[in-house]
């Protein structure tokens, strides 16, 4: 036994050395074929990134249209419950995805009020759990910079009269600068989410495969290629993203803004 060991002992480096480097070429395959993939535009990759920006940018949309003039009636008047209403989106803001997709599944399922519609694992299921995870973020993003320019325009809008409707008109078009940076926060925390879709949309090939979801799946199968060029591309819209906010904020300023982010 003895005997054994000594002869085996010189050989375990050795084959710990054989072993990452195993490992290392596998990575270093991945990548170079994950490039190949983002370069010639492989059919697959291109079907799951299209959904994935059709599902987000639609719910992104949606949030805005709903969640913007919340955002400015909150910010605009006074009513009872507002700041409970207030503190309640604020809390939403960091609703765990997963919690939100599991509630969406039970509203959607069979036996669900809107089971009806049959909207489980589909796309619109994917869109409305996205939009109800974005909704809190521009509604509370929104608030906040209508607030804060209302202080600013408050007598002038008062002297003038203006009021209702044409006053959150108004106050919309002043600060889409700045609303434009609420947006395209919401517009990242959809891009990335996965508990959600995952939980609705079922992750189902060439129906509701999105980009995060795949990456997921396909690392799981040890398929590094595709859920590196899916990474690869997630990380370049997460920095145009940044970029885009960047900008936004840059114009706001020259214009006279005050653009926070």
């Amino acid at each position: 036994m003895l005997a054994r060991f000594v002869i085996l002992q010189p050989i375990a480096p050795l084959a710990a050395l054989v072993f990452y480097g195993h490992m290392e070429n596998s990575f270093t395959q991945a990548f170079v074929q994950a490039g190949r993939l983002v370069a010639h535009l492989d059919p697959d990759l291109l079907e799951i990134v299209g959904l994935s920006l059709k599902v987000s940018l639609s719910a992104v949309a949606l949030a805005a249209l709903i969640g913007l003039p919340l955002g400015a009636l909150l910010a605009l008047y006074r009513f009872p419950g507002q700041r409970l209403l207030t503190l309640l989106i604020t809390a939403l803001m960091g609703l765990p995805p997963v919690v939100l997709g599991l509630l969406v599944y039970l509203a959607l399922s069979r036996s669900g009020p809107l089971g009806v519609l049959g909207l489980l694992y589909t796309p619109a299921a994917m869109i409305i759990a996205q939009t109800l995870l974005v909704l809190p973020i521009v509604i509370a993003l929104s608030r906040a910079t209508i607030a804060a320019l209302w202080r600013e325009y408050e007598e002038t809008m008062r002297s003038l009269v203006v009021t209702g409707p044409a006053l959150v008109r108004t106050m919309l078009h002043e600060a889409r600068f700045e609303l434009a940076t609420a947006i395209l926060a919401g517009f990242g925390r959809a891009i990335a989410e996965v508990g959600a879709v995952m939980i609705v949309g079922g992750n189902i090939n060439h129906y509701t495969r999105v980009m995060t979801t795949a990456i997921a799946l396909e690392t799981s199968k040890g398929d590094l290629a595709l859920a590196l060029a899916l990474g690869m591309i997630l990380l370049a819209l997460a920095l145009a993203v940044n970029l885009a906010l960047h900008g936004i904020s840059t114009w706001a300023n020259l214009k006279g803004h005050h653009a926070t982010i």
